[in-house]
């Protein structure tokens, strides 16, 4: 199935959308709505209450005759539930995989309004790139309903009479990552275990469970691919993102063999990378957070930088990639 990667809500299966937000990068993330009967499942919210309410309304016409009784969050990152509080009321469930739930309290979007109100105190590379980055998002007076079911490994839920399978397949991207499937349709929501045609980001791993997650998705044979982030895929775009991580964590660990600092290692393979299909993916930068989290596995006992250095260090690769 053709569908143009643009903005809003579109049918890719009989009563199964994927709502699209290009171009992909931070913050623009996908979700979903599967129609049962009298009720239906909305796969995620997006990362502000605006954006939200956007979709929301975009999807009024179908919800007014099956309202949404199911809210899926894929994993814990802000741009798949900041908008939990506007599908909140009486007889509306919230699912997540334990560990998603237990990293929602760790992630509250109060962080995300106190750090980019501080951008003035920060360094000008720094502060830029979280503009460019999260500026378009307003955090300010979220607050994010914790999920009133959590599960592990897998569940099935019936929407309307229509079965779908929660399958988690983290950590990899974050903690507790899931995808949602829908047999009946052939139709799966990956949340951030695909980022197409955009950089992978490895909050978690360790990448071999990501690669894992990547192959049970490929095993399902769907007709449908909705990714996290980017326009639609299929298989072959699934296995690109492997090989991204797979490509990624090989290079780390020659790196790390050679002596080489994490630091060092990220700015080798970027170069090494720039000659690559990965070289065209957008938000190349997140390469800094892979090395880190893959170094956590090469070193025992090594401390990942905090935050605010992890988005420095990203702010100065991005700017030299701008400048070249």
């Amino acid at each position: 199935m053709t569908v143009p990667f643009t903005k809003g809500l579109h049918e890719v299966a009989d009563g199964v959308h994927a709502y699209l937000q290009p171009d992909g990068g931070w913050g623009w993330s996908n979700a979903g709505l599967v129609e049962g009967a009298g009720a239906s499942m909305l796969v995620d919210t997006l990362f502000d209450l605006r954006l939200t309410r956007e979709m929301l309304d975009a999807m009024g016409a179908l919800t007014s005759a099956r309202p949404i009784a199911t809210v899926v969050n894929t994993h814990a990152n802000g741009d798949h539930c900041y908008g939990n509080e506007l599908v909140a009321g009486p007889g509306v469930e919230f699912l997540a995989s334990a560990a998603a739930a237990a990293e929602m309290d760790e992630n509250p979007p109060a962080a995300l309004a106190w750090m980019m109100e501080r951008t003035d105190r920060m360094p000008v590379e720094t502060a830029a790139f979280l503009r460019r980055a999260f500026g378009p998002f307003d955090f300010g007076g979220i607050e994010v309903p914790p999920p009133t079911r959590t599960f592990t490994e897998s569940e099935t839920i019936d929407v309307g009479g229509r079965p779908v399978d929660l399958i988690e397949v983290g950590p990899a991207h974050t903690a507790g990552d899931v995808i949602a499937w829908l047999p009946d349709a052939r139709v799966v929501f990956t949340g951030d275990i695909l980022f197409i045609e955009g950089t992978p980001v490895v909050w978690a791993g360790p990448v071999s469970n990501w690669v894992e997650a990547c192959d049970r998705i490929i095993s399902l044979d769907a007709s449908v691919i909705v990714p996290g982030h980017g326009p639609l895929t299929d298989a072959d775009g699934v296995r690109a993102v492997s090989a991204y991580l797979r490509t990624v964590e090989e290079g780390a660990r020659v790196r790390h063999a050679a002596g080489m600092t994490s630091s060092e290692a990220t700015l080798d393979l970027h170069d090494e990378l720039n000659g690559t299909l990965f070289g065209s993916w957008g938000d190349r930068e997140r390469l800094v957070i892979n090395i880190e989290t893959i170094w956590t596995t090469l070193e025992p006992g090594y401390v990942r930088p905090s935050i605010p250095e992890l988005f420095g260090r990203m702010a100065s690769l991005a700017g030299s990639m701008s400048a070249s």
